[in-house]
């Protein structure tokens, strides 16, 4: 996160059976825990969907399909005591290997090698409170795509 830059990015909540796939991370400042779905940074030049399709590559290799937009979110937030910005391109897409679906974990990789926690959760732990989904209004908008 570099102060004061609006960060355009793109995230993927596979969904499969009422769950949702979504990467652990813990806020040092605040002492919390919280789930976001894969995905990551808007390069120069790039469409959001190849962004998306070129970020769940590299973080989990997976290839995917029938990738389809869901909506747009604004995301303001306090992140390790600094505040941040971003403009989150939000799409709904499917593997092509249909293996992920029944995994109940594994592991994603950084661009600078760091390796992070990947899982289903249901959504309904999100939907009462019992797990924190970033960016908020996230949640709102699975919602609302699931009675449509």
């Amino acid at each position: 996160m570099i102060k004061g830059i609006i960060r355009p990015l793109v995230i993927c909540p596979f969904q499969n059976n009422n769950s949702i796939l979504v990467a652990e991370g813990f806020d040092p400042a605040s002492g919390a825990h919280y789930y976001r779905p894969i995905g990551g940074g808007i390069e120069f030049g790039e469409r959001s969907s190849e962004a998306l399709v070129r970020e769940v590559e590299e973080e989990i290799g997976a290839a995917i399909n029938n990738i389809q937009f869901l909506g747009t979110i604004e995301n303001i937030f306090t992140f390790n005591g600094d505040r941040g910005h971003e403009i989150v391109q939000v799409y709904n897409a499917d593997f092509a290997d249909q293996s992920f679906y029944s995994m109940e974990s594994f592991e994603g990789k950084e661009d600078d090698g760091t390796i992070f926690k990947v899982l289903w959760k249901p959504l309904s732990e999100f939907e009462h409170g019992k797990l924190k989904l970033v960016p908020e209004e996230l949640l709102e908008m699975l919602i609302l795509s699931r009675g449509k």
